[in-house]
């Protein structure tokens, strides 16, 4: 098996990735256990803050390495949060804070123009120095709702209309979410690529 670092501690990334990238021969390693320090994400864009992480993790392990970067961009505002999806209600940002000025700066916009994706882009380098990373992207067309549905999920997916299902992303099963998210998306692009 060969091995290959993920830019995350993230129990649930690992666990997705290990399980499609071993048919590959691949074993998926979380670059905590190599003690790596988070990078700095100084990029504006996806690809370039998922590039800045997978040259980190196989800087520091020499290593080929996988990271993503996702967030939810609302027309309305935009294209915000964007990159900064995680960090939007600003220094010590929280779901429940992110999720009330999300509502704030959308409680006057009609619900037909609140319309919104998920994205998500991984990038795959051989090593830190590759110059032709792979990249893989997803998204996911939605809506954005102001009264938050479902308990699932993390993030927005309480206010995530996904309007075919008339259902919010926190409503759908952990498969049925698989199925139509960014990340399985982009993660099905990643596969074909490789």
């Amino acid at each position: 098996m060969k091995k290959i670092v993920l830019a995350s501690g993230n129990k649930k990334k690992i666990a997705e990735l290990q399980e499609i990238l071993s048919q590959f021969g691949m074993q998926v390693i979380p670059q905590t256990e190599f003690n790596v320090p988070e990078a700095e994400e100084t990029g504006l864009t996806f690809v370039e803050n998922a590039i800045l992480k997978a040259r980190n993790a196989a800087h520091h392990t020499g290593l080929p390495a996988i990271a993503d970067d996702s967030g939810i961009e609302v027309d309305a505002l935009n294209g915000a949060p964007g990159i900064y999806s995680a960090r939007f209600s600003g220094e010590g940002a929280t779901d429940a804070r992110n999720n009330a000025l999300l509502v704030e700066k959308l409680r006057t916009v009609p619900e037909a123009e609140r319309t919104a994706r998920y994205r998500a882009v991984i990038v795959m380098m051989r090593h830190a120095d590759d110059p032709t990373p792979v990249i893989a992207q997803g998204s996911w067309e939605g809506r954005i709702v102001l009264e938050p549905q479902g308990e699932g999920g993390f993030g927005y997916d309480p206010h995530f209309l996904v309007p075919e299902l008339g259902k919010t992303a926190a409503e759908l099963s952990a498969a049925e979410k698989h199925a139509l998210s960014h990340r399985g998306k982009a993660i099905a692009e990643l596969v074909k690529q490789l």
